[in-house]
This record gives structure tokens, C-alpha cells and sequence, in this order.
């Protein structure tokens, strides 16, 4: 069984389907994990495969990054990994945990833990426990709370995981208000693992992240941030993202999302913009085999993020109708407020940015328009994220108008026919002025400094407009530029 094999998102799994996927996967994990579990239980200590690795093995995933408990502490785990693997590390000890690298393996031993957050901590106190059932009964979803222990195999489900997992719902092994008041990043988790696993979340989980939303602003942004990249490209990330807006923990983590929930009024209707963001992102998910085919967070934020201008640029006008003027430019800007917020790096922000504003640029072809010098200026402008500026694009068309969506389709089709002739007779990849910064100085006969750079940026506008030309062509064109500058 594998994810092919998988039932679509809603369709329960059967139980006998469940454990023949674990058993195989037992049967290949086991040359390596159970001469590990007879070195801990030598070493008298108890060790158990937990969390994601069973969840995922129960649904027929397979990986070799494998994650374990154990009752030895971080010293003594540290000196078995030594002598039993190829490599080791440790940079989660501070939460009890080593790992290593065995072969193709990597394994990652965390001691028996509890962990939990003061009222107004942004970091968990973390607390060694004595026991598996411990270890499991403070975990986030029934899900991730079942182990197998090593090597017997024996597996342990105290909070009914494989039957959750069967009916495909995320429960908490205690009450889910314990729960995330221990760590409230749980809420986040939780709209997290629906849209990768395609889950229901069970009722009483969802009332209290509802009730407990404003928890979540104790957590650091960093861990909130990585929680959203994993939800963003995960499978079903509608899933996860309606669930925050519904709880109202997007109004604390990305409030951009449910601000597009424009109201309706009986003088004044427009497109759902919310549910188009929503397709949208779908959309460009559809395309993402141009990327490569795995999920591309990129492309994916552009497209949640590309109209989060509207709500401040819209007008309505004396027919009734509405206008978002500048909603590409503004939308722009807040993504770069939110993501800065969120601790993204600088090169994701401005990724992320320059496709927000750059979404509408495809509107001004009109029905192939544009001159050559126009594409070159589109091309220069999306720089290395021309391909994702496709992609988004094509995936913010969402009318139900098939006549109009075909022509758009036909439309962007010829714009990149022309982009890919331009590429080829031009290297359109690469634009540069037809002269460099020392054959510049030469010719103008000057050194070093800004009017060099005017001299390239005038040559460069000389290049987009027309096109390559010859050596002897750009130098009387920048002669003549610097003879009318100098009058």
C-alpha cells in the first residue's frame, strides 16, 4: 500500500488496510531499528518508534527519517548513537534529543518528555518524564500518540490513534483545551496535519482553538511561520487555511486572509474574494510540474497573497460597481509587512513580493499589444521568477465565463510563444547594455563612479526598446546621449 493507493481526502480507511501497511513497514525498518532497541534494552533502557514515522507507516508513506523515544537520558543516548551510527549530532539537546545518521537511515532519539508553556512564555519548559504512556499522553493528536515499542513490535495506542486514523479525524489525547494550553502552537498543527493528511478535525478541538485563538500570540513567530510553510504545501492546504480563518487564529497569524472576505450588501456585490484566493491557489498548485513538480511555497504564498491589497483599494462607484485601483502595488507592500513580521528571510520576501506585484502586468497585453520592447520590460521585470509569474497568472483567471477563459488562456499562450522567440534570438535571460562599464569609461573617456552608472542604465533602456544592437550602433547612441546631457 502507498499514497496512490490511499483513499481520496474523506473516505475512511479500513482497519485491515492499516495494519498490513504498518506491518510491512515494520518488515523494513526492522534490520535497523531492532538492533537498536536490543542496545537500548541491553543498556537497560526502553526505546519505541512514535509519532509521524507509525502515523505515516499505518497510512503506507514510507520514510527513512525515523523519530524514537526512550527512557535513557540525552548523555546515555548520546553514547550509544556514538558507537552505533555513522554520524551524530546534537543540536536538540536542549529538548532531549540526538541524532544520527546509520546507512541510508537518520534517527533522532528524544527522552520521555513533557513540555509546556507559561502564560506569557514564547518558549516551552521542557521536562523529562519516566514513562511511554506519559510520553504519549502529552502529544498533539491521537494520531501522533501511538509508538511501537523496539524490538518487540508491540504496538501501544492508549487514546484510540488507529481507529482516529481509520476514520481519518484529529482528536487530542486529553481534552484539547490541556492541550493547548500546554502549547498553543497545537492549534496551528492542527489546521496543519488537516491539510496534509486531508483530516476532519473533531468538533470539540475546533471550539477550543476557536475559544483559545489569541494563545497563539505567545508563540514565537519563527514557530509559527514554519507551521504555515508546511500547511501552505501540503496537499489540501483549503483545508488547513479555512479552519484558521474559521477559528479566527488567521486573524493573529495572517490576517490578510480573512480580511478578503468582503462584506455583501444589497446595493453593492462583487466577486468572493476570499473563495477566488482559494482557487487560485489551487490553481497554480495545478501547475506546479512546471516548477518541477514538488510544492513550490513561492509560487503558492504569491497566490494566497496576490489581493490582499483589495480591502484597502476598494471603491465602489456611482453605477454600483467596484474598483481595486492599485491593489497589486499596496498588496505588494503588505505582503512584505506580513512575511517581515513572520521572520521569512529576505530572499522569500522579496520573491514573494515582486510576483505579488508584478500579477496584473499580463492585463496590458490586451489581445497582444504589446511590443517587443514591452516583453522585454515584462521578462526584465520578473527577473528569475518569470515562471512563477506564469503560473500565477494563468491560475488568477477564475471566471465560470468559458469563452472569456479561453481567450485568456490563448492570450498568455502567445505572450509566451513571444518570450521564448525574443529568448532565442536575444538571450533574453541575460539582458545587459550592448556595452560594459570599462568599454563605457573608454569611450566617455572617465573613470569610476555615478555617471558610469547613469551611462548603463541609458543603455539599458536603449536595449529593452530596441532590441540587441551592434557595438558601433550603442556607442554613437551613447555619444550622442552624452553630448545632450553635457549641453
Amino acid at each position: 500500500m502507498n499514497d496512490a493507493d490511499l483513499p481520496a481526502s474523506g473516505e475512511p480507511l479500513r482497519l485491515v488496510d492499516v495494519q498490513a501497511a504498518v506491518a510491512a513497514e515494520l518488515d523494513r525498518i526492522g534490520p535497523v531499528l531492532n538492533d537498536l532497541g536490543r542496545i537500548f534494552a541491553d543498556a537497560g533502557h526502553e526505546l519505541a518508534l512514535v509519532g509521524g514515522p507509525v502515523r505515516d507507516a499505518m497510512l503506507g508513506r514510507r520514510s527513512n527519517d525515523l523519530d524514537l523515544t526512550t527512557s535513557a537520558l540525552p548523555e546515555e543516548t548520546e553514547r550509544i548513537l556514538r558507537k552505533w551510527g555513522d554520524a551524530w549530532w546534537d543540536m536538540g539537546r536542549d529538548f532531549g534529543t540526538i541524532g544520527c545518521r546509520k546507512g541510508e537511515w537518520v534517527v533522532e532519539v528524544t527522552t520521555y518528555r513533557s513540555e509546556a508553556y507559561d502564560a506569557d512564555s514564547r518558549k516551552p519548559s521542557v521536562r523529562y518524564g519516566d514513562s511511554l504512556a506519559g510520553d504519549l499522553g502529552r502529544r498533539d493528536f491521537t494520531v501522533n500518540a501511538m509508538a511501537v515499542r523496539l524490538p518487540s513490535h508491540e504496538i501501544v495506542d492508549l487514546f484510540g490513534g488507529v481507529l482516529d486514523l481509520a476514520n481519518r479525524v484529529l482528536r487530542t489525547p486529553g481534552t484539547p483545551e490541556d492541550s493547548f494550553s500546554d502549547d498553543p502552537l497545537r492549534m496551528m498543527r492542527a489546521a496543519r496535519f488537516a491539510a496534509q493528511l486531508g483530516f476532519d478535525v473533531d468538533p470539540d478541538v475546533v471550539r477550543a482553538m476557536t475559544e483559545m485563538a489569541d494563545r497563539i500570540e505567545i508563540v514565537s513567530a519563527e514557530r509559527v511561520r514554519d507551521e504555515l510553510v508546511k500547511l501552505v504545501c501540503a496537499p489540501y492546504p483549503r483545508l488547513g487555511l479555512t479552519l484558521l480563518v474559521e477559528t479566527g487564529l488567521a486573524d493573529r497569524v495572517l490576517p490578510e486572509l480573512p480580511a478578503l472576505r468582503l462584506e455583501r450588501d444589497e446595493h453593492h456585490s462583487h466577486k468572493d474574494v476570499y473563495e477566488h484566493t482559494l482557487t487560485v491557489l489551487e490553481q497554480a498548485m495545478a501547475q506546479e510540474d512546471r516548477l518541477g513538480g514538488e510544492p513550490d511555497f513561492v509560487s503558492r504564498f504569491a497566490a494566497l497573497m496576490h489581493d490582499v491589497g483589495k480591502p484597502r483599494t476598494r471603491r465602489f462607484q456611482d453605477d454600483g460597481s467596484v474598483t481595486f485601483h492599485h491593489h497589486d502595488v499596496v498588496g505588494a507592500k503588505i505582503t512584505r509587512k506580513r512575511m517581515r513580521a513572520l521572520k521569512f528571510s529576505n530572499d522569500l520576501v522579496d520573491q514573494v513580493a515582486r510576483l505579488v506585484e508584478l500579477h496584473l502586468r499580463f492585463h496590458g497585453y490586451g489581445s497582444g499589444e504589446w511590443t517587443d520592447s514591452a516583453v522585454r520590460r515584462y521578462v526584465r521585470d520578473a527577473g528569475d521568477e518569470l515562471e512563477r509569474l506564469h503560473i500565477l497568472t494563468r491560475a488568477d483567471c477564475t471566471t465560470r465565463n468559458q469563452r472569456k477563459a479561453d481567450r485568456l488562456r490563448r492570450t498568455y499562450d502567445d505572450l509566451e510563444v513571444r518570450i521564448a522567440r525574443l529568448a532565442e534570438e536575444e538571450e533574453l535571460a541575460s539582458i545587459r547594455p550592448d556595452l560594459d562599464g570599462n568599454q563605457i569609461m573608454k569611450i566617455l573617456g572617465i573613470g569610476p563612479g555615478r555617471e558610469v552608472g547613469e551611462a548603463y542604465s541609458f543603455l539599458l533602456e536603449l536595449r529593452l526598446d530596441n532590441g540587441p544592437m551592434s557595438q558601433e550602433a550603442a556607442t554613437a547612441a551613447l555619444e550622442e546621449w552624452w553630448a545632450a546631457r553635457s549641453v
